[in-house]
Formats: structure tokens, C-alpha cells, sequence
């Protein structure tokens, strides 16, 4: 059976959006509370960790909450429109409260932004599972992933052109920029990819070919009407390996995010780059990943997903390790992050999969939440830690820090025995 790639590609236009807006997010907020609110690191650091603690609790009650929804529009239709419109709104409302150096609005607009686009987020991500049979998800993934690179990379291409490198910036035109695109490809997406029927559709199709499809049976389905517990709990030694693929995807959020949250800042004190100079090595990152991601869901089907991602975790500690040396900008740099960028679409390729692959089927977005819950806790505390290194102990701790925990996450991802699938055989 061969994978969807138009609706698949469609699908992905929901993660699209929420990749253009975290890109955005990463790098400007950081330079707002530094640069107009004046706050310093660690401040900072613990305003960048608030996303992440609301997702903590957010995205495995919203996750859990879709697999339960029923409506007309699906499962995760629902909560895709209606958070996509929340923060399509409250982003407008950041840069004004910026250009007035209004902290308290700008505060309030940024909470009620994290929550909106918290409502989304899990039920988005789930749709691809939804819709797509188990042993192509990795396929399917890497072409979510690619999307979500797309996103990115125009979130850089609008720092890179209407983000003033001198002066303090106006960013209305960029936050602008974003909103529009996030409306209009969850729009795209809505229209193009009707949940139920399509979510009908591949179930026939994978019964006519002998396909596993793990979406919910009519059992569990009627169970969950019926308002029962299905008791769907897993089996140990699987239990087993999800908690080293969790403690793994952890580790290595804890590494690469203290690097993409820190990055803009770090370029200006130690490499001695301007304003959004920093823009350029990321979107060397994300063209690597957005070329490399759909040879990566081939590779992974033919050798695993758990060696895949091995092979990214090594890939990018390297990395890592070599731009402690580096005291300038140089060209070098660009070719580490273009590995850095091609490391990341292996782990990501294959990760979630994993996951949703020891899971039940009418539990998937539950494990969406399970998955994001293990990387956002790694994202609350890794900008805070990170940041009191930056503030109090130099700049220059930022990549060993990323080498160090990028190694553990490859010892605990070797303990993972589980959520694999068998190569493909010829024939």
C-alpha cells in the first residue's frame, strides 16, 4: 500500500501553521522582553518556559478530550478551527502592546495567544495518525514534518525581510505575515480534508489490501458512546521501552530547544552578529531538513525508525560539540547547522511514530498529549536552566550543555525496543 502523499500533504498544512508560529515565537519573544521590557536572561527564560507549562497540562487533556469529541466536523476539526481563529487574534494585538512598551497587555495578549494555540495543537498533530495506516507513518511524518519545516522557513524568510536591522522594529508587518498564513492553511486543510470521510475512506482502503489501520473499532467506539472504560493498558515490557522513548524525547528537547530558544541572543554576544543575522543559520537548518525529510521516511522503512533516529541523535551532538570551538561566524557553521537541520528530521521523522505506534487506536490522541507532555516538560525547565547558565556563568555554556544532554537521550533511546516496524522486504 502505497502513502497518500496530496492528502497527506494536505493534512500537513494544520502542523504548517503551528511550526510558522512557534519559529516566530522562539526567536522574537526573546528579543522583545530583552530589548523593549528590559528584562534580563533569566526572567526571560522563565516568560519563554510559560508555553510550556500550559502545554504540560493542555495538551494531554485536549489530546484525550478530541479522542472523545464527536461532531459533524470530526474529532480534531474542532479544536483546529477554533484555536487557529483565537490566535489569529491575540497575535495582532503583541506587536501594538510592543510599539506602546505596554508590559501588562503584552502579557495578558501572550497568555491568551499560548492558550489558543494550546487548543490545537494535540488534535492537529493526531490527524495525521487518524488518517494514515500504521506502517506508512513514518512516511507520512516525515511529510507532516516537512510542512512544518516549510512554516518555519517562512517564518525566517519574514524576520529576514520585515524585521528592521537597525532601530527598534516595528513587527506588526511580520506578526501579520504569520497570522495570515496560519488562517489560511488550517482553512486549506479544513476544506480539503473532510475528517470523518476521509478517516472512512482509508479504513476501506486498508481492508481491501490486509493493511493494519489502528484507528478506533466499532468496539471501542461504542464503548467510549457508552461512556465505559476500555482498559486498554499496555503491556509491560511495551510500557517498558515507551518510558525510554519518552526519558529520550526529554533529553533531546532539552539540548536542542536551550539552543533554538538561546540562539538569537547568543549570536549577538559571542559570534558578534546584527538583530536578525541569526536568521540565516536557522534557515540553512530548515532547508536541510525540509530536502532531506522525505528521504529520511524512505530510509526509516527500510532499516527502522529506531536506528534512524539513533543516526540523528549522533549526527547532532557532533555538531554540537564542534560549535563550542567556534568563536566567530564562520561558513563552517552553516554546514554544522545544515546537519544540525538534517539530524532533527530523523529524530522527528520517527518519534512520534513510535509513540502512537504502542498505542491504541482510540487512544491516539491521548499519546499525542503523552508525547508533547515529556517534550514540553523538557521545554519549561531547559530555557530557565539554560538561561541562569547564559546570565550568571557565560554565554559559552550553551552548547556543551546541548552536547551533554543530547548524549543521554542516545544511551536511554538504545533501551527502546518497541514502536519499531520491519523493514520493507523487496516484493
Amino acid at each position: 500500500m502505497k502513502l497518500n502523499y496530496k492528502r497527506t500533504f494536505l493534512i500537513g498544512l494544520a502542523f504548517l501553521s503551528i511550526s510558522s508560529f512557534w519559529q516566530m515565537y522562539d526567536n522574537i519573544i526573546p528579543l522583545i522582553l530583552k530589548n523593549t521590557f528590559e528584562m534580563g536572561e533569566t526572567l526571560t527564560g522563565v516568560i519563554m518556559a510559560m508555553d510550556n507549562v500550559l502545554a504540560l497540562f493542555l495538551l494531554p487533556l485536549l489530546g484525550a478530550l478530541s479522542d472523545r469529541t464527536e461532531t459533524k466536523l470530526g474529532k480534531r476539526m474542532p479544536f483546529i478551527l477554533t484555536g487557529t481563529g483565537l490566535a489569529f487574534i491575540f497575535m495582532l494585538v503583541l506587536p501594538y502592546a510592543d510599539n506602546t512598551i505596554n508590559l501588562p497587555m503584552f502579557v495578558i495578549a501572550l497568555f491568551a495567544l499560548l492558550v489558543s494555540m494550546g487548543l490545537y495543537r494535540s488534535p492537529a498533530v493526531a490527524l495525521m495518525p487518524d488518517l494514515t495506516p500504521n506502517r506508512l507513518r513514518s512516511k507520512a511524518n516525515a511529510v507532516i514534518n516537512l510542512m512544518g519545516a516549510v512554516g518555519a522557513a517562512y517564518a525566517l524568510v519574514m524576520v529576514m525581510l520585515l524585521v528592521d536591522k537597525t532601530g527598534k522594529p516595528d513587527y506588526f508587518p511580520m506578526f501579520l505575515s504569520i497570522a495570515l498564513l496560519m488562517l489560511i492553511a488550517v482553512l486549506i486543510c479544513f476544506i480539503t480534508v473532510p475528517e470523518n470521510k476521509t478517516k472512512n475512506k482509508v479504513a476501506e482502503e486498508c481492508k481491501a489490501q490486509g493493511e493494519l489501520f489502528t484507528a478506533e473499532t466499532e468496539e471501542e467506539e461504542t464503548a467510549r458512546l457508552n461512556g465505559e472504560v476500555k482498559g486498554a493498558k499496555l503491556d509491560p515490557a511495551v510500557k517498558r521501552s515507551m518510558g525510554f522513548l519518552l526519558a529520550s524525547i526529554f533529553l533531546w528537547f532539552f539540548a536542542y530547544n536551550a539552543v533554538t530558544t538561546a540562539f538569537s541572543r547568543y549570536t549577538i554576544e559571542v559570534w558578534g552578529m546584527e538583530n536578525s543575522g541569526f536568521a540565516g543559520c536557522l534557515m540553512i537548518a530548515m532547508i536541510a531538513a525540509i530536502i532531506s525529510y522525505i528521504p529520511i521516511g524512505h530510509i526509516s522503512s527500510k532499516i527502522g525508525r529506531k536506528k534512524t533516529i539513533l543516526g540523528g541523535v549522533v549526527m547532532m551532538s557532533v555538531c554540537y560539540f564542534l560549535a563550542v570551538f567556534a568563536t566567530t561566524f564562520t561558513p563552517l557553521i552553516n554546514v554544522a547547522f545544515a546537519i544540525i537541520g538534517i539530524g532533527w528530521a530523523a529524530i522527528n521523522v520517527n518519534s512520534y511514530p513510535m509513540v502512537v505506534e504502542m498505542a491504541k487506536g482510540g487512544d491516539i490522541g491521548k499519546y499525542t498529549g503523552t508525547y508533547y507532555t515529556f517534550s514540553m516538560a523538557a521545554q519549561i525547565i531547559t530555557p530557565v536552566v539554560s538561561g541562569f547558565l547564559l546570565e550568571h556563568v557565560s554565554y559559552r555554556t550553551l552548547f556543551p550543555y546541548a552536547v551533554v544532554f543530547s548524549c543521554c537521550a542516545f544511551i536511554t533511546m538504545l533501551q527502546v525496543h518497541h514502536g519499531d516496524i520491519l523493514p520493507e522486504k523487496k516484493g
